[in-house]
């Protein structure tokens, strides 16, 4: 099939003015978001502020509409937004970016208001939204000093009470971009609102549970902290939270980034923040490179070593593997990895063994793997092992042929009628790969003339298979 040229700016000005403005205009008519866009535009010609008069009647009428949007006109109201935040950061950004935040902070406050208009369980809204956010701190960057310093009593006034978490988010964006002393008394301010809002509220609703502000404002100082390098703040703020929800990770590693490595190893080995499914005992890997590399920067090698090896033991990580082969040398790495090689083959879970050789990789490893326990693999691990046999039917096909059997046997056993396109497929792979596997099979496996007698008299009443097959 011919590529289809690439559009190019050059190319267009080939056309010519006329023809531009005339496809420009039968556009416009068809897409109300291009519209605006090139209103936008034109407006552009005449001045910044212009431009941001048609913004604004944009903005009301967004903050006034309050009907619900059918689900079939979704799709175009994401668009007509993401049209609105482009005009903002392309046309007025360009020109006046202090003029385009103070419309994206207006913007972004919308959000509550929007979702309740609108069914967003695509996310396309949502990543207008993000769009918007993103733009705001790119545009800080671009802000003197004098209009920075206005920038976090303008976040405060338009999302300050916002409870969906964009506030949050904008901080984060905007706070690297922002002068210290306007970081120093955003920060004084937001310490100032948590204790009076606190107080407020063990006063107005002592026992009742109700939503505070002052989690996302407490958030907001630990980012603020971030960008002006007070870790001693950063760390004070996340003491006060409970145990389950610390952050113990990111904490250490900026300790350990800071040179405060036995700060930093009491961090990495508190009880705080899991992943899903991880326990205080459990030797994440992420936890585990961690914690071995502040145990160098403490000068125990050999704990650190210790660590990593009982972190493969029980996790079979290859980046933990590769951590602790890299602090060997030529030598030992070489006899080290071939012990790693051994345990997953004889003493790990074969499950997370074939992960760990796949990962490494080592294919001639991982076939060998397949064939030592060939009726180990669960052929309802759809999403996984045909990838993988189809890795390896080229150069290991007996380890492919347990994998597609194990497959089909599967899909037939569970009926699994959707899927018998695929099992067809399969089947037509094993007749393949028969002529390599059938003389090497050595009591592992039956032949295939002998496997495909036994799916035919065990499953002799599925047509919609054999109907595939023939």
């Amino acid at each position: 099939m011919a590529r289809k040229p690439a559009l190019t700016t050059d190319k267009l000005k080939d056309l010519g003015a006329d023809k531009l403005a005339q496809l420009v205009l039968e556009e416009a008519e068809r897409n109300a978001g291009f519209r605006r866009q090139v209103k936008a535009a034109l407006a552009g010609k005449s001045g910044p502020e212009a431009i941001a008069k048609l913004i604004d009647r944009r903005l009301s009428g967004l903050a006034r509409a309050k009907s619900f949007i059918e689900w079939d006109k979704a799709r175009a109201f994401a668009d007509d937004l993401r049209s609105l935040t482009n005009t903002l950061t392309s046309e007025l950004g360009a020109a006046a970016p202090g003029l385009a935040i103070d419309r994206l902070l207006r913007f972004i406050a919308t959000h509550e208001q929007v979702f309740e208009r609108v069914d967003d369980s695509s996310g396309r809204i949502q990543d207008v939204y993000y769009q918007a956010i993103t733009a705001t701190g790119d545009l800080a960057q671009s802000l003197a000093t004098p209009e920075a310093d206005l920038l976090p009593d303008k976040i405060m006034t338009a999302l300050g009470e916002s409870t969906h978490g964009y506030l949050v988010e904008v901080t984060e964006v905007v706070a690297p971009h922002l002068p210290q002393s306007g970081l120093a008394r955003w920060n004084a301010d937001l310490k100032d609102a948590i204790t009076e809002r606190r107080a407020e509220e063990a006063v107005g609703n002592p026992d009742g549970w109700f939503y505070s502000m002052t989690s996302q404002w407490a958030a907001m100082r630990q980012t603020i902290a971030k960008a002006r390098g007070d870790l001693d703040l950063l760390i004070a703020l996340e003491t006060k939270k409970q145990p389950r929800m610390q952050d113990t990770l990111g904490i250490a590693a900026q300790l350990l980034e800071a040179g405060r490595s036995a700060e930093a190893l009491d961090w990495v080995r508190k009880p705080g923040q899991r992943a899903f499914g991880e326990t205080d005992s459990d030797l994440s890997p992420a936890r585990v490179s961690l914690e071995a590399s502040i145990l160098e920067a403490t000068g125990d090698k050999p704990a650190a070593q210790a660590l990593r090896w009982r972190c493969f033991e029980a996790k079979l990580s290859a980046v933990i593997l590769g951590d602790y082969l890299r602090q060997l040398s030529d030598f030992e790495d070489v006899e080290a990895e071939d012990r790693a090689h051994a345990f997953a083959l004889e003493k790990a879970e074969p499950e997370l063994a074939l992960q760990f050789l796949l990962d490494w990789p080592r294919l001639d490893l991982a076939a060998n793997l397949i064939a030592m326990h060939p009726y180990r693999w669960n052929g309802g691990d759809w999403h996984i092992l045909p990838k993988v046999a189809a890795l390896l039917e080229h150069d290991y096909p007996l380890a492919a042929t347990i994998l597609y059997r194990a497959l089909l046997d599967d899909m037939l056993d569970r009926a699994r009628s959707k899927a018998y396109g695929h099992g067809a497929k399969y089947l037509e792979k094993l007749a393949l790969l028969a002529e390599e596997t059938d003389p090497t099979c050595s009591g592992k496996l039956v032949d295939h003339t002998t496997y495909l007698a036994r799916l035919k008299k065990a499953h002799p009443r599925k047509s919609g298979f054999w109907t595939r097959v023939d």
